[in-house]
């Protein structure tokens, strides 16, 4: 559309989303000369607009300065505002997060088109500038990356555009309306729009300009539009090169274009062209016969260097693209990437920083890509909408696959409270919105179109289903026949199934993909979201990660999501802490929702990333007693550019290592010997630990870096007589007491006591250990996937059970060697149950606690079956012999090894956004707590492992905690020893429970033992 002066009622005409924009184009670099090409540096005809303007809030349209744009306005006492930011994270407006609801739901009754007219907000930006030397006779654009919702712009007083699409760039020709000396340029930044409608990601709601600013100017013949298109023959060896171009300018007629292509280590592999420009227009095709192939594990890229001269055979510009050569295609109903089967082990990825929004750095996008490649993610899906040009140049680089996804959601249309209600969806079937929908896709094929990393491009999510959706997925189809098409809303909607190539659920149980693989389904299926992994979940991810090698057509999914988004703030102290929705008096809000992260938001890596990085690895390993198993499900890669370490560890302590240099090719296995000589160990607990680490650095990561390990964990029997050291063992002294028991045991001082049914005190060395007596424990801090499934209403009398157990009983018996006391208890859950702990102390000073619980029919599940204990915040560092390094729960533990870890006792508690369990090990045999002297007790498993949590907090401390600063001060150290945990699940967190394998029946009968002595 093109028009000379603006109009406010462009906000809400959904027909009206761009003025005098120019049309999108490639989002490539030029350069005068091939020096600077090559060097592909900062651009000479690129002038940075980012930095400090001024800038004036309103919080509704009529509110503000109407004439800002005009010349002779003063903008004397405007304040300074950061570009790119957000306005609302620069001290102006309300912050905001909801997931699929409307921002404005319960506010405004309202339905699309229509916008409030009371919360507009309206940023009003002004930045003068003088054009470089040099650019005065040259046309001059200007372009904005990315402007939330809706913005007009002026120059020096006259109507330049008019933008929407938060997430695509909008650029406008300057030419007409500069002037020598210095230009005003003005902007004036709505946040709600028709753009609004379509924008309902699960985000915060943000608005101003939020990404690069800047000024080009362009030579006298400019390609403005370039398409690389690769092909390879059926044998994916032998290449071919498509290049078309766009030029304009004045001196384009005549202009001839020539192409050099070269290898990445700069050597040049072809030249061709000398075509001359045609109206406007070149294509080139060339064959380039053998060629290297992009691939996520191995992303070559060759660099394509474009010239143009002009009818004078100087040189005007040079365009420096980088070339893939890859096919992406379905074979017989499957995904191929160069012929071979592929699996995406994907992640999704808002762009966020806790500081600055989705106005990330590149030192953000480099820590991400970086950590993405660590931990074996091979692919990422923008959700939900085109991000930065740099993130696709890194994903290029480094190697990742990408789905593209349009900047389109419109949840809060179609579904209310959980449930499908599409009676006013957009865009639906509704021809109104089409063009404006159509825009977003052009926009994001036309600028991202040559970058290999992009396999799929997707028609946006949860927008539910319908024919203009299903035009976009034609529009794609025709503009791009290189790449797949991916939709999920057809799942709601099947009139239009063929909007996507592929199947795509989001949530879908285990179950339920492999009903649909099972039934001869006509297309591959991914889930585009899964592992919902809100606070301390991820757990059964490997249910998903199996399907993997049993069906074909399963080909992976996208875990939902990268990043925390959260958002820092001070408490009524003055500490910061990460905030969540909200904590800034927004409402409505969807609160903690927006902590789904497997890395934190201030980009710490979580616990969660532990189970991911194994799950996802490409290498696979397999220790026995002999040796190793390597599988290499690589498509393309071998194990070349890595060492195997191998070691041997006898009770947590190392006995053996080394390194060997194996070279598995890809889709290949083989068997490693190792010089393990089992047969000739002593007795013990052993692990076989094997890994693949690099042998130098990469772009992604030092040399060193494990990449994959497998571990393996036998007993050999001990076959000497272990004779019991006399100078060990003590003579038992007991003093029965009216109200307790006392027992001696050389430096070993129990006290237990009949009034309070329990142990009361553990005195080792004169150092007492319990603060807070032992009592059975039945309920855990509840998760977000508890919550999720109302673990509070249906199993809270477990919670009730924990704090009021009753002690009905006691019997007690010594012999030579020993003393026992077993405690009785009934709990309030039911008069059937019946728990019991006995206590025996022996004769080398060691106490030997055994737990046992009786259950009944009827009752719900336990989430926990534990003994817990308060001690000494003194003792803050624990050690282990568990699985770890970090924490590990019963369905969340594929990625956690067998071996010695440590922390202090506050590192434990993961800080997710909102409190609740944290921190547990599995598989523990043995745990010491110590002071910062090396003073404390060890806790030993009886044969069979236990769980463990040691924390500065109780269950109940962190369950009444909303955030971290509610936490009490620290006065304790406590110690939860647990036979079984249930484990955490993260199919979603709206209500899938646990897999059945993962919890406790509370009509049994269970037990665990453990022992504590002194260090």
């Amino acid at each position: 559309m093109k028009a000379t002066h603006a109009d406010i009622n462009w906000l809400g005409d959904v027909s009206v989303f761009e003025v005098n924009r120019l049309n999108a184009y490639s989002d490539h670099r030029y350069y005068r000369t091939m020096e600077e090409a090559k060097a592909s540096g900062a651009m000479a005809m690129r002038y940075n607009l980012n930095g400090t303007w001024k800038f004036n809030y309103a919080i509704r349209p009529d509110c503000r300065p109407e004439a800002f744009y005009k010349q002779e306005f003063s903008n004397a006492g405007w304040d300074d505002i950061e570009v790119p930011g957000h306005i609302q994270l620069q001290g102006y407006g309300q912050i905001q997060y909801v997931n699929t609801q409307y921002p404005w739901d319960g506010l405004n009754d309202l339905r699309p088109p229509a916008l409030p007219q009371d919360q507009n907000p309206v940023g009003s930006y002004i930045r003068t500038f003088h054009l470089p030397t040099g650019w005065q006779n040259s046309p001059v654009y200007i372009s904005f990356q990315g402007v939330e919702s809706a913005f007009y712009v002026w120059l020096n007083g006259q109507f330049v555009g008019y933008g929407e699409d938060s997430f695509t760039p909008s650029d406008f020709d300057l030419t007409p309306f500069l002037q020598d000396g210095e230009n005003k340029l003005a902007v004036e930044v709505y946040q709600r729009s028709t753009g609004s409608w379509l924008e309902d990601q699960d985000f915060w709601r943000f608005s101003g300009i939020f990404r690069d600013v800047y000024l080009y100017t362009v030579p006298a013949a400019h390609i403005r539009d370039v398409r690389v298109v690769t092909d390879l023959d059926k044998s994916y060896t032998h290449g071919t090169l498509n290049v078309d171009l766009k030029l304009e300018g004045k001196a384009a007629a005549g202009a001839k274009v020539n192409a050099e292509l070269r290898d990445a280590e700069g050597n040049t592999v072809k030249t061709f062209g000398g075509i001359e420009v045609t109206n406007g227009l070149v294509s080139l095709r060339e064959e380039i016969g053998q060629v290297n192939l992009w691939s996520a594990e191995i992303p070559y890229l060759y660099r394509l260097y474009i010239q143009v001269y002009d009818a004078a055979g100087e040189l005007v510009e040079v365009l420096p693209q980088a070339v893939g050569f890859r096919t992406f295609e379905m074979i017989d109903k499957v995904m191929h990437i160069n012929g071979k089967r592929i699996v995406f082990k994907g992640v999704n990825r808002h762009e966020f920083n806790p500081r600055r929004g989705r106005a990330v750095t590149k030192e953000d996008m480099l820590w991400d890509v970086q950590t993405i490649k660590q931990n074996n993610m091979n692919a990422v899906r923008t959700s939900h909408y085109p991000n930065q040009s740099l993130w696709y140049e890194l994903c290029d680089e480094y190697g990742l696959y990408v789905i593209d996804e349009m900047n389109l959601e419109t949840h809060g249309s179609w579904q209310k409270l959980g449930a499908v209600e599409p009676s006013w969806v957009i865009p639906g079937d509704r021809p109104e919105w089409h063009d404006i929908v159509m825009d977003r896709a052009v926009s994001m094929v036309e600028r991202d179109k040559n970058h290999p990393s992009i396999l799929i491009w997707s028609c946006g999510n949860e927008s539910h289903g319908g024919e203009v959706i299903y035009k976009v997925s034609q529009y794609f189809k025709s503009a791009d026949p290189t790449r797949l098409v991916h939709y999920e809303g057809v799942f709601h909607d099947r009139r239009f199934n063929d909007t996507s190539d592929m199947e795509s659920r989001m949530y879908a149980k285990p179950a339920d993909i492999e009903e649909f693989l099972n039934a001869n389904p006509e297309k591959p299926y991914i889930s585009c979201e899964y592992m919902h992994a809100m606070g301390n979940s991820i757990g059964g991810m490997h249910k998903y990660t199996e399907l993997e090698d049993k069906y074909p057509m399963y080909q992976g999914g996208f875990i939902w999501d990268y990043i925390d988004q959260a958002i820092y703030k001070k408490d009524r102290y003055g500490k910061e802490f990460l905030a969540y929705g909200g904590d800034f008096g927004d409402r409505p809000s969807d609160y903690s929702f927006c902590g789904d992260g497997i890395v934190y938001a201030d980009r710490r890596v979580s616990a969660k990333m532990q189970e991911v990085k194994f799950l996802y690895q490409n290498l696979k390993l397999f220790p026995d007693r002999e040796g190793v198993k390597i599988v290499n499900d690589n498509l393309f890669a071998d194990t070349s550019e890595f060492e195997l370490v191998y070691s041997l560890d006898r009770e947590g302590h190392e006995v053996l290592h080394g390194t060997l240099e194996v070279n598995v090719g890809p889709q290949s296995e083989t068997v490693v010997k190792l010089p393990l000589d089992v047969e000739s160990l002593a007795g013990g607990e052993y692990a076989v630990n094997t890994a693949f680490v690099l042998k130098a650095a990469t772009l992604w990561a030092e040399k060193g870096e494990e990449v994959a390990f497998g571990q393996f964990v036998f007993a050999q029997e001990k076959s000497e007589i272990v004779e019991s050291d006399l100078n060990l063992t003590n003579e038992i002294q007991v003093v029965e007491g009216d109200v307790n028991i006392g027992v001696r045991v050389g430096q070993t001082h129990v006290l237990f006591s009949k009034a309070f049914g329990t142990l009361v005190s553990l005195k080792l060395s004169g150092q007492e250990t319990i603060a807070q007596p032992p009592m059975p424990l039945f309920w855990r801090a509840t998760t977000d996937n508890d919550k999720g499934t109302a673990m509070g209403f249906e199993l809270g009398a477990w919670y009730a059970a924990s704090l009021l157990p009753r002690c009905v009983n006691w019997k007690a018996e010594q012999n030579t060697d020993q003393y026992r006391i077993e405690f009785t208890y009934k709990l309030n859950i039911s008069a059937d149950v019946q728990v019991k702990v006995a206590y025996t102390v022996r004769a080398d000073g060691s106490v030997h606690v055994h737990n046992t619980y009786k259950g009944t029919a009827g009752l719900p599940d336990l989430p926990i079956h534990a003994l817990s204990f308060k001690t000494s915040p003194e003792f803050e560092n624990v050690e282990w012999l568990a699985m770890g390094p970090e924490e590990n729960y019963a369905d969340r533990a594929f990625g956690a090894r067998l071996g010695i870890h440590d922390s202090k006792v506050a590192d434990t508690v993961a800080p997710y956004l909102v409190p609740q369990e944290s921190g547990n090990r599995t598989g523990v045999r043995w745990a010491k707590l110590t002071d910062n002297a090396g003073r404390g007790f060890k806790i030993e498993s009886a044969g069979v492992p236990v769980e463990l949590n040691v924390s500065p907090y109780t269950a109940f401390e962190l369950e009444n905690a909303k955030h971290a600063y509610e936490l009490p001060p620290v006065h304790y150290t406590v110690v939860t020893v647990a036979g079984k945990q249930m484990g955490v699940g993260g199919d979603d967190s709206w209500g899938a429970p646990v897999h059945p394998e993962y919890r406790i029946d509370s009509d049994g009968e269970l037990q665990f033992e453990f022992v504590i002595r002194a260090l």
